[in-house]
C-alpha cells in the first residue's frame, strides 16, 4: 500500500507494504465534532461498471475488503438498498476486536446498525440480518408502506424508521432520520441507485471509491443511477493510496 496524495509527512514510509488497521482507521476518520456525516464506499472496474454478473465481489482485493471492514468499524449505521442486501446477501455486521477500543472511545457501540432502506419491504425477515443483529437492524421506508409488512419486519425485531410521507424514501430525511437516533457517522455501500438518491439530494459528503484494474465491458451499473442533479456537484480529492494496482480514492464535498 502506499500513498500517493497528499503526503502530509514528508519522513513518512511511502514504499509497498500492507497497512495495519490502526493506520487504515486513522486515514479514513470521520470529522471531528457532531456533525452528521454521510460518506458512501463503492468499487468501479476501469471501464465503470459496479458490479460485474449483479455483485461487486469480482471487482473487489483483499486490501479493498480490508478497507471495506475498516470502513464498517468505523460507522454509526451502514445505509444499504434492499436490491442489494438481496444481491450481496448481506449479514448483521459484527464487533470487531481490532477496532473495540476505538468504538468505545468515541461512545459507540459494538458495531454499526444495518439500515436497509425498502419502499416494499418485500425482504426475507428470516435471514439472521433481521433475526440475529448484534444491534438491532433499521428498515427505512414511508409512511405509506403495506402494513403487514411494517408488520412483519417489527416482528423479526427490525426497527421500522419512517423517512418519506408516501411510499419511498426521501433521502434527506432517512439521514435526519438516523441522525434523531444517534446515528451520526453514516455510511452507504449502495447500491447504485440507492447512491444516485443521495447524490441527487445533495446529501452525499464524501465518496470512497475503489478504482479496480479491471475491464469487464457489458452492461452493468455505474456505482450511482437514477435522476441526475441540473448542475454535477464538485468533489475534491482527500486522498489516494494504491496498491496492486487498485486506486483507493476519497473525495469530499468542497
Amino acid at each position: 500500500m502506499r500513498r500517493l496524495f497528499p503526503v502530509t509527512d514528508p519522513t513518512a514510509d511511502t514504499h509497498d507494504r500492507e497497512w495495519g488497521l490502526d493506520e487504515l482507521a486513522d486515514a479514513y476518520a470521520y470529522p471531528a465534532g457532531d456533525q452528521v456525516w454521510l460518506r458512501a464506499n463503492m468499487v468501479s472496474s476501469l471501464d465503470g461498471a459496479a458490479q460485474h454478473e449483479g455483485r461487486s465481489q469480482p471487482l473487489s482485493s483483499d486490501m479493498d475488503m480490508r478497507i471495506f471492514g475498516t470502513l464498517r468499524a468505523l460507522a454509526d449505521a451502514v445505509v444499504v438498498g434492499a436490491e442489494t442486501v438481496r444481491q450481496e446477501g448481506y449479514r448483521p455486521a459484527r464487533a470487531r476486536d481490532a477496532f473495540a477500543e476505538r468504538r468505545a472511545a468515541a461512545g459507540q457501540g459494538p458495531a454499526p446498525a444495518i439500515a436497509v432502506v425498502s419502499a416494499s419491504l418485500e425482504l426475507d425477515f428470516t435471514l439472521p440480518l433481521f433475526t440475529s443483529p448484534l444491534v438491532p437492524t433499521l428498515v427505512l421506508t414511508g409512511a405509506a408502506a403495506a402494513p403487514d409488512r411494517v408488520s412483519a419486519a417489527e416482528k423479526a425485531g427490525a426497527e421500522v424508521v419512517i423517512a418519506g410521507d408516501g411510499v419511498g424514501v426521501d433521502p434527506a430525511r432517512a439521514v435526519r432520520a438516523l441522525a434523531d437516533r444517534g446515528l451520526r457517522r453514516l455510511l452507504t455501500e449502495g447500491g447504485p441507485r440507492l447512491l444516485g438518491q443521495f447524490i441527487a439530494a445533495g446529501v452525499l459528503d464524501e465518496l470512497c471509491l475503489t478504482v479496480s484494474p479491471t475491464l469487464t465491458a457489458g452492461d452493468a451499473q455505474r456505482i450511482a443511477g437514477g435522476p441526475s442533479r441540473a448542475v454535477p456537484e464538485r468533489f475534491a480529492l482527500a486522498s489516494l493510496l494504491e496498491e496492486a494496482g487498485f486506486l483507493f480514492t476519497r473525495y469530499r464535498r468542497t
